[in-house]
């Protein structure tokens, strides 16, 4: 190549720079959103704080303080095949990426070819060879001149972000559901235990009964009613013990593990949680949830997919060049007579395509449309939830309170019936209502402790905690 070819390609490709700072389609602007000034189910101690920390900025191990728990929450995080197809989903992203910003930049490439042909004697000629090799270097760009490329490319960048935010969900997902049949299993180990002793509790009864019974003491009524008495208690211990497996097979599947038997930390009524949490400012929840940044970065690659539809009304202009040598003998190749170039821009421009750049232009448009709806449906939701979960755990609450209230009177009123029924004075009858009353009592007092540990875990997931490392 010519210094004066050189400098002509040079000054082309100066030109085409300057000019590709054009870019059709629009530019990216963040939704205006309808956010309150507080959540609607927030209480005043709630809302007292909402300028300081929130919930779901703390750490999941300062929100679970039970070490066994801790310890399946980090082996979920490490084995758990959601979270790890997640992190497959953002290499793809990265190199969808790097695919998209490939295409900005010149292709070069080089090649070398040697070739010898013999011609065999003929009348008018004696047989001879020739003798060829080449040795190129070839290079084409694409001019973006509207910005084509560069809005692909952010489309796949923000394609990359949403994946990073996706996998911070499942993060968020795993990390709950981890804790949720955690204390689930529990409640149903503590419910176990109540059935446990109150079943052996009412087999001394029954054989204390049984043997008044045959010494003219009490009816067979009265043994009848304790029987009664066993079976109500014996009755729930197999149903119990397979929720129990259940449960272990779940979160053995959430360990990314064979079903197995799971290790045991703090008991159902000794699991920390304060009686409030700090919500924090709703604006604060839509830099904090990962489904909300998700699909704002969906958003943002949905409307850079419009200004790649709209550049195909432009032309299309590309740069090609090659150099190099070429000779009849390799000893000549590189020598300055077989020195070789050609250089040459090329325009394609759309005249008729049957309406299907603007159809395509369109459909990006009604994507990108879909895009913010859902972002928007998104933050709305979001709001619910916490919302939700807010009361959800507030009531949880006041109804565990009033139900160990409940539970402590029919205590006392189990205790009451059988000095009474001792003394003569009430009937087994009495007895079998309030035993049967308290053993209901303590089995709901369980599951209101559980609800409330689970309410607990919905707030925290809610206010978009657990994937901050």
């Amino acid at each position: 190549m010519t210094q004066r070819a050189a400098i002509k390609l040079a000054g082309v490709m100066a030109a085409a720079a300057v000019i590709a700072g054009c870019t059709v389609g629009p530019n990216y602007h963040k939704s205006p959103t309808d956010v309150p000034a507080t959540y609607r189910n927030a209480t005043p101690e709630e809302s007292a704080v909402a300028n300081g920390a929130s919930f779901g900025d703390m750490k999941w191990w300062e929100v679970f303080k039970d070490d066994q728990l801790q310890q399946l929450i980090r082996t979920a995080l490490k084995n758990n095949y959601d979270v790890r197809i997640a992190a497959t989903r953002v290499l793809q992203a990265q190199a969808q990426l790097g695919i998209a910003r490939a295409d900005q930049f010149p292709l070069v490439s080089g090649g070398a070819n040697i070739n010898s042909t013999r011609y065999p004697k003929t009348p008018i000629s004696n047989p001879y060879e020739i003798n060829a090799g080449q040795v190129s270097l070839t290079a084409s760009w694409e001019l973006d001149l509207w910005g084509k490329y560069r809005r692909a490319t952010e489309a796949a960048r923000a394609n990359l972000l949403a994946s990073e935010w996706n996998q911070r969900g499942v993060i968020d997902t795993l990390i709950s559901s981890v804790a949720t049949a955690y204390f689930q299993l529990r409640d149903f180990d503590f419910q176990l235990d109540i059935s446990r002793q109150t079943l052996a509790s009412r087999q001394d009864s029954l054989k204390l009964t049984q043997a008044l019974e045959q010494s003219g003491n009490v009816s067979l009524v009265d043994v009848r009613q304790a029987e009664q008495l066993v079976y109500t208690a014996s009755e729930n211990i197999p149903a119990l013990e397979k929720q129990i497996t259940q449960t272990e097979d779940l979160l053995s599947t959430l360990l990314g593990e064979n079903p197995s038997d799971i290790a045991r930390g703090l008991k159902l009524t000794e699991q920390p949680h304060p009686p409030s949490v700090p919500a924090g400012l709703p604006s604060t929840l839509l830099e904090r949830r990962p489904d909300i940044q998700a699909a704002e970065q969906q958003l943002i690659a949905a409307n850079a997919e419009i200004g790649v539809a709209r550049a195909a009304y432009y032309p299309d202009i590309s740069l090609t060049g090659t150099g190099g040598f070429e000779s009849d003998a390799l000893v000549r190749l590189f020598t300055g007579p077989a020195g070789l170039w050609s250089f040459g821009p090329q325009l394609t421009q759309p005249i008729f395509t049957a309406g299907k750049i603007r159809s395509n232009v369109k459909l990006t448009e009604a994507q990108q449309q879909e895009a913010l709806l859902t972002y928007q449906r998104t933050i709305q939701n979001s709001f619910q939830d916490v919302s939700d979960a807010l009361i959800a755990y507030r009531k949880n609450r006041e109804f565990r309170e009033q139900q160990e209230l409940l539970t402590e009177a029919t205590r006392g009123a189990d205790e009451l019936s059988k000095t009474r029924y001792r003394g003569g004075i009430a009937s087994y009858l009495e007895v079998l209502t309030s035993e049967t009353n308290f053993f209901a009592a303590q089995l709901a007092l369980a599951q209101a402790r559980a609800d409330e540990l689970t309410a607990y875990v919905q707030v925290y997931n809610a206010l978009g905690g657990g994937w901050q490392q």
